[in-house]
C-alpha cells in the first residue's frame, strides 16, 4: 500500500506555528495562504476552482477521496489549488461512476498533498489568527531555510491573479443559434457558470481578463456578465473600467463573487480583506427582496464595504449572509444591473439560488 513509503511532511504557518502530517505521494514544497473550506462533498470542484488559485486549502471534512474523480466534473482544465491539507486520505474510492482515484487526479496534475494532519486544530487556528501565507513540504529539516522563503511569499492582500487564470485568447461557449448573447468577462470563470448560461438558451463569448470594453461590445451582445476569480479586486483597475462602461450604457450586467466585488469598486464602494473569508456549501444568505432564506456555496476571502454600501444613493443591499451580516448582493436602483457574492452555480445539494440566472435573463429580455 502507498500509505507504507509515505514521508513526513509539515505545514509551516507565516506565524511560525507548525503543525505535522505525511505526505500522499509526491514529494516537495508549496507555498500559499492557507484557508478552509467546510463542504462534505464537491473536493474535485473545489480542487479545479480558479478562485481558489494560490491557496493551501485545509479539507475540514474527515475523509477525502473516498468517490474518487470524474473527468466532467472540473471547473476549469487543471488543479488550481496550490497544495492539500487534509485529516484521512482515502487511496482507494468506491463509486462506479468514477474515472480514476483523487491520488492518481494529483498525480496528473502533479500537486502536493499531506494528510494525518490535526485539521481541528489547524482550522481553529485560522479562524482565531485568520488566514495567512504558509508553506507544506516534505523538507522537515529545513524549516529555518522555509521561514526565510515564506517571509517572501507576497500577501494576497493587494495580489492580482486574475491574469494567471484567465483564458489568454476568447472563446465560445454554448449553441451559436441560441436566442441570447452574452459577453464574459474572464477573471476566473467556472465552467458551471458557462452551463448554466447556455441551458437558458444563451450563447457566450468568454474574454480574457484584460480586454476592454469595445472588445466586448463587438460582439454585441444582449447582456454581460463578469466572472468569479481570485485574489484583491481592487488591483483589477481594467475590469472595473469595463464595469463603468457597461453601467453608464445601462447595459444589462450580472457579476458572481469577484465580479461583484469589481462592480462595487467601479461604485466607488471599497473592498477588504476578510480574517478567515467564506468557503463552505452551507452558507445561509437572506434574500432582502423576497425575505426567503439561501443555503448557498460561497469561496472569498474579500467582500465589500457594507456602510459604504448602505450609505451609497444608486446601490441596493439585495442579500446579506446570516452569520455575519457582510453584504452577499446588491443591485443598482436605476441600472440594469446586480451581483452576488456567493455561487448560485454550485448547487451543492440546494438549488436555492440558481434563479439568480433566470433573473439575468429576464433582465436582458427587460432592455
Amino acid at each position: 500500500m502507498r500509505y507504507q513509503k509515505r514521508k513526513k511532511a509539515l505545514i509551516l504557518l507565516a506565524d511560525g506555528t507548525i503543525f505535522h502530517g505525511k505526505s500522499i505521494g509526491k514529494e516537495g514544497t508549496a507555498f500559499g495562504e492557507v484557508c478552509f473550506n467546510t463542504g462534505t462533498t464537491g473536493y474535485q470542484e473545489i480542487f479545479t476552482d480558479p478562485s481558489y488559485y494560490g491557496q493551501l486549502m485545509v479539507a475540514t471534512n474527515a475523509h477525502i477521496g473516498n468517490y474518487g474523480t470524474k473527468a466532467d466534473e472540473v471547473e476549469s482544465d487543471s488543479i488550481k489549488i496550490s497544495g492539500l491539507i487534509c485529516k484521512n486520505f482515502s487511496f482507494n474510492y468506491s463509486r462506479p461512476a468514477a474515472d480514476k482515484s483523487l491520488e492518481e487526479f494529483f498525480e496528473d496534475h502533479n500537486l502536493l498533498a499531506i494528510s494525518d494532519v490535526d485539521t481541528r486544530a489547524l482550522v481553529s487556528h485560522i479562524r482565531d489568527h485568520g488566514a495567512m501565507n504558509a508553506v507544506i513540504t516534505t523538507e522537515v529539516d529545513n524549516v529555518e531555510g522555509l521561514k526565510k522563503q515564506l517571509a517572501e511569499v507576497p500577501s494576497m492582500e493587494g495580489l492580482e491573479l486574475a491574469s494567471q487564470v484567465s483564458t489568454k485568447e476568447p472563446y465560445y461557449y454554448g449553441n451559436e443559434n441560441a436566442t441570447y448573447k452574452i459577453a464574459a468577462l474572464d477573471i476566473g470563470i467556472k465552467k458551471n457558470i458557462l452551463r448554466n448560461l447556455a441551458k437558458r438558451d444563451a450563447y457566450i463569448k468568454v474574454f480574457p481578463y484584460n480586454s476592454k470594453f469595445e472588445d466586448l461590445e463587438a460582439f454585441k451582445p444582449d447582456g454581460y456578465f463578469l466572472s468569479n476569480g481570485p485574489g484583491d479586486p481592487e488591483p483589477l483597475v481594467e475590469a472595473q473600467q469595463v464595469a463603468k462602461e457597461i453601467i453608464k450604457r445601462d447595459l444589462p450586467l450580472f457579476g458572481i463573487c469577484l465580479g461583484h466585488q469589481v462592480i462595487a469598486l467601479a461604485n466607488g464602494i471599497s473592498t477588504y480583506k476578510m480574517h478567515n473569508g467564506h468557503r463552505g456549501i452551507n452558507h445561509p444568505v437572506k434574500n432582502l427582496i423576497t425575505t426567503k432564506g439561501e443555503i448557498t456555496s460561497q469561496n472569498h476571502g474579500f467582500a465589500i464595504n457594507r456602510e459604504e454600501t448602505e450609505a451609497h444613493p444608486d446601490i441596493e443591499i439585495t442579500h446579506v449572509h446570516l452569520n455575519d451580516h457582510t453584504v452577499a448582493g446588491i443591485k443598482m436602483k436605476n441600472k440594469n444591473c446586480f451581483s452576488v457574492q456567493y455561487h448560485p452555480e454550485a448547487s451543492p445539494g440546494p438549488n436555492d439560488s440558481t434563479y439568480l440566472f433566470d433573473e439575468f435573463i429576464q433582465n436582458i429580455q427587460k432592455n
